[in-house]
């Protein structure tokens, strides 16, 4: 048989291109356009509709980067028109190619209510009944953002309203009133989904060849001269190939609307709220015309914004949710990045966005839905099970370079040993389409087939938002059952969730961490949104702490909950998957590194103002520990009177050039070039640096990766490294019995470097402060650290624990993970003997292991400190930037759980105080349990809430001292709801309460206070 499908296809691409595409809208008479340019930033809708606009017409110029413009369209539906269906065709002038990137709108009717939004692929708006009566008056405001093209990964300053041009960016392109004919529109969409489906069917299947000759019969059956008069004879002849059944072994597709909205990108926070309502006002419009359609939305943060800044679009948007169309999933704040995000702030992801979905709707949310972020932790599974949700969704591993991953639907085990049931969309989008290709591809892909028969497909304009259109529901609606395809279902995510669990309850296990093998810069880019980000974290901790005692200790201070929730969840919204990452645009990193400032004064003043009220009124100073650890004398949790130095005192030693620092637990020798050749354990008579290499060398490689600028470094990026080693200066700069500090100064490039390496009496750690004049682009600043360790793996922190990575690279996957992330220690270790680096703001690292001449092996341990990617953001990192880390030779696990929460919760002094110590509310008597958090409870009740874990990896069985009148202690999920299946914890007389934690457990306990 001749092939001759590639003729139709043809023949099918230009008819519908040029004839029956454009007769959609038949008839069209002009509307009266006008326009007023906001000032600024955009205004409230109020101000715009009563603002003084002036003639306009297609064709015409308009907006600056970043502007807003309001539009006054006007007109009447013409008498002759009446019986027929009439739209609005606002076309702002769209790139049909980039919908959710570019310009967009907002429509209004004259009393402010939000109608529905236009994008490229979304550009009417109906008017009046469908039919019209005729000579309807016609009145619409549009709200028109002159958002930039963004996408193409070259540098620019558009990326700033302070630094983009103020040229126009776009032309009205059509602003009429139109004869919408519905037979077309469905002819349309008939031939789409059928030539879709041919040309995924292969040349032996006669189903093709019946497709291919309806479609045939179609085209000749419509006369080009006259669409709409002979669209419904052509959709006649399309009738047989579309009402034919799917097999019954077909896969099942569950289709959830979706519009995956990223917080921030390529446009503004402020930007996100507009897109968030016209996105939610399209989905409602879709709603009330599609009583099938369900459309699932995540991050709480979102649907917070629209009931703040669009109350009437919230109002619908609620109904809508009632009726059970609009589905809330998720139960996060946002969609966080979950590499980088502490423990508690990630406990605090759930906890605020169930609590909203809870109190606004009333809906438990079981689906954790992330598609987009830049790999899972392997502390997610405790974490989804603790908040009271039983699924995981994720997309994005869909887009590792190397290695495919080997299940689409799974039980995926975390760190602590929990399992979730997860799936993995096998179309390898959250943007679909639900065109053919994308089915076909999700059939095909799909690795669980002969095992299981369902996967999940969000569908709808995402990333900048849009959400599904009415092209994609017909699509849904025809391909429901038709043969050659999966079928098609609309619904919602739990239903396929549970479907899929009951077919399927024996899963493979997937155990560890969901490594993207992608985007490994992340860890690294836009170093001062992390570092705000960590030292937040580290604030909100002191500052919930330090409140909560003040208000169990001290009489009439008053917990500042409604501060500490708000400020929670500003931080929570800087963890999106694209702003801790560094990955959006100058603006937004601006604005982040402004809010960080502002959240630091705020938590100090909370801090600070709680010291003073258990510090009291006296002429002593008291000695504050927020750590979870002893630290001198100072109990964690509580404060004491100034302690005095009980160990040995600091020498310092010229010594060849350099200096020698020794507190007679750590040697360290400095050379004169500035680098560390020894940090030798006194105590195990062991030398940290490998013979012959240095230590806290820094060194600087080429950083152009092959795509996603601020997003990947590329493996190749090691094949050039200079060694930064020159000296300009190098000083003892202080030494008393206390410490020592050697000062080293040095220039590369354009820019310049000061450390100062510090040891302190008693401590086992070498302190290593760098301030860096970053005035270098496309390059990547390491410090590397040489340690005659075997190690075969290292452990890195993560939330509520650690994870091992391999040294070696003996697999593929192993070779991928060349960059890998680590809150605040990574350890490495050989049996009897370690070594940790720990980090006050830093995530990148990279940890390889080489055989030395003498036979031993050396394992180095790099933290990366800065990038200088150009796209989005071109001014990525410059600037001034100080960093602390520290290496801690002969550091265990526990060690560097205690070392990494010291170097983030430095201890504080309040002056002027009673002397009175301050007994912690909670203490510990084993190390390897680790109080989290202390706070408050949140629905005010005063009860005192308490999140510990144990850190150590194995079992631990310790004692829990209340430092307070107790009445009870009762084991909670996240969101401080009694757990039903929980041990009971009794106390003693003496408030002890017993704890037996397995390896890694999250607890959260809630002490009722005696009253």
């Amino acid at each position: 048989m001749h092939d001759d499908r590639s003729i139709v296809e043809h023949r099918l691409r230009r008819v519908l291109a040029d004839r029956i595409r454009p007769a959609v809208h038949s008839q069209s008479v002009p509307l009266t356009v006008e326009r007023w340019e906001a000032p600024g930033e955009p205004v409230p809708v109020a101000e715009g509709l009563a603002a003084e606009y002036r003639p306009a017409s297609a064709g015409e110029a308009w907006g600056p980067a970043w502007g807003t413009t309001w539009f006054r369209v006007s007109g009447r539906v013409p008498a002759e028109w009446a019986g027929r269906t009439v739209e609005a065709v606002l076309d702002l002038g769209f790139d049909r190619n980039m919908p959710g990137f570019q310009c967009e709108g907002l429509v209004y009717r004259p009393d402010g209510e939000a109608v529905k939004a236009l994008n490229p692929r979304n550009d009417w708006v109906r008017i009046g009944g469908a039919p019209v009566a005729g000579g309807e008056e016609v009145l619409l405001y549009v709200e028109a953002a002159s958002n930039p093209i963004l996408v193409d990964h070259a540098p620019t300053h558009e990326g700033d309203r302070l630094t983009a041009r103020q040229d126009p960016l776009y032309r009205v392109a059509r602003m009429d009133l139109t004869v919408f004919e519905t037979e077309v529109w469905e002819l349309v969409q008939d031939l789409e989904v059928l030539g879709s489906l041919m040309h995924q069917l292969s040349k032996e299947d006669a189903r093709r060849w019946e497709v291919l000759r309806a479609i045939e019969r179609c085209l000749d059956a419509v006369d080009l001269t006259d669409v709409p008069g002979t669209a419904a004879r052509a959709r006649t002849e399309l009738a047989g190939v579309l009402a034919s059944p799917a097999n019954r072994s077909a896969h099942r597709i569950s289709a959830v609307g979706h519009a995956h909205i990223d917080s921030a990108w390529l446009w503004p926070l402020r930007e996100t709220v507009r897109k968030v309502a016209r996105t939610s006002s399209n989905m409602v419009n879709l709603m009330d015309d599609h009583p099938e359609f369900v459309f699932a939305m995540s991050q709480a943060q979102q649907l917070d914004w629209i009931k703040e800044h669009r109350p009437e679009v919230f109002a619908k948007v609620k109904k809508k949710i009632a009726d059970g169309q609009f589905v809330p999933v998720g139960g996060m704040w946002v969609e966080s990045d979950t590499n980088m995000v502490g423990g508690e702030a990630m406990a605090r992801q759930f906890l605020y966005g169930k609590k909203f979905f809870m109190d606004e709707f009333g809906i438990e949310t079981n689906e954790v839905w992330l598609p987009d972020s830049f790999g899972y932790t392997a502390a997610m599974p405790q974490l989804v099970k603790l908040s009271g949700s039983k699924w995981f969704l994720t997309q994005k591993i869909s887009w590792s370079q190397v290695n495919k991953f080997p299940h689409h639907t799974f039980w995926w085990e975390g760190i602590d040993g929990t399992r979730v049931f997860t799936h993995f969309p096998p179309v390898d989008t959250y943007n679909s389409d639900l065109g053919g290709a994308e089915m076909a591809h999700a059939a095909r892909n799909y690795r669980e087939k002969g095992r299981a028969s369902r996967s999940l497909v969000p569908f709808g304009w995402g990333d900048g938002g849009g959400g599904p259109t009415r092209e994609m529901l017909a699509r849904a609606k025809r391909l429901r059952d038709l043969e050659g395809s999966p079928r098609v279902t609309v619904e919602k995510p739990s239903a396929f969730f549970a479907e899929a669990e009951a077919e399927y309850p024996d899963a493979p296990v997937w155990a560890g961490e969901l490594y993207l093998e992608l985007h490994r810069g992340t860890y690294t880019s836009q170093a001062k949104t992390k570092q705000g980000n960590r030292h937040s974290e580290s604030l909100l901790r002191e500052a919930e702490l330090w409140a909560s005692t003040a208000a169990v200790r001290v009489p009439g201070y008053t917990y500042p909950q409604a501060e500490l929730e708000r400020i929670w969840k500003t931080v929570l919204l800087h963890q999106f998957h694209d702003i801790l990452p560094g990955s959006s645009i100058a603006w937004v990193h601006r604005e982040a590194r402004e809010t960080y400032a502002r959240i630091r004064t705020e938590l100090e003043s909370i801090t600070v103002g709680a010291q003073t009220a258990l510090a009291g009124r006296g002429e002593e100073s008291l000695v504050f520990n927020p750590a979870p650890h002893r630290r001198r004398s100072v109990p964690a949790g509580g404060a004491v009177a100034a302690p005095a130095r009980t160990t040995k005192a600091v020498t310092a030693t010229a010594r060849d050039g350099g200096f020698e620092l020794a507190n007679g637990r750590l040697r360290v020798n400095v050379d004169s070039r500035g680098l560390v050749v020894s940090a030798y354990d006194v105590e195990a008579r062991r030398e940290a640096v490998a013979p012959g290499l240095a230590a806290n060398l820094l060194q600087i490689h080429p950083d152009f990766p092959n795509m996603w600028d601020a997003w990947d470094i590329d493996e190749f990026y090691r094949h050039n490294v200079t060694n930064l080693d020159g000296v300009d200066s190098l000083d003892l700069a202080a030494a008393t019995d206390e410490s020592a500090t050697v000062v080293v100064t040095r220039s590369f490039g354009d820019s310049s470097v000061t450390q100062r390496l510090t040891l302190r009496s008693g401590a086992k750690v070498l302190d290593i402060e760098t301030d860096v004049d970053w005035r270098e682009t496309e390059k990547f600043l390491k410090a590397a650290f040489p340690l005659d360790v075997k190690a075969d793996r290292s452990a890195a922190e993560t939330q509520f624990g650690h994870v091992f990575r391999a040294t070696h690279t003996n697999t593929s996957w192993e070779a991928a993970k060349f960059e890998i992330c680590a809150h605040r220690w990574i350890q490495v270790e050989e049996p009897g003997w370690g070594a940790a680096l720990v980090n006050d703001s830093t995530y990148g690292h990279d940890v390889t292991r080489d055989v030395r001449a003498d036979g031993g092996q050396t394992t180095t341990v790099r933290l990366s400190l800065l990038r200088a990617p150009r796209y989005p953001d071109p001014e990525t990192d410059q600037g001034v930037h100080r960093l602390r880390f520290a290496l801690a030779p002969g550091a265990t696990v526990v060690d560097a759980v205690r070392e990494g929460h010291w170097i983030n919760l430095p201890e504080r002094t309040v002056t002027g105080a009673s002397g009175t110590p301050v007994e912690p509310l909670f203490s510990v008597d084993d190390d390897r349990i680790v109080v989290e958090a202390v706070k408050l409870a949140e629905d005010g009740g005063g009860d005192v809430v308490v999140r510990l874990y144990e850190a150590a990896g194995g079992r631990a069985v310790g004692t829990l001292t209340v430092g307070f009148p107790a009445a009870s202690v009762t084991e909670t999920d996240l969101l401080e709801r009694p757990l039903a299946d929980s041990p009971s914890y009794e106390l003693s007389a003496a408030g002890g309460v017993q704890l037996t934690l397995r390896p890694f457990q999250i607890l959260t306990l809630r002490v009722a206070r005696a009253r």
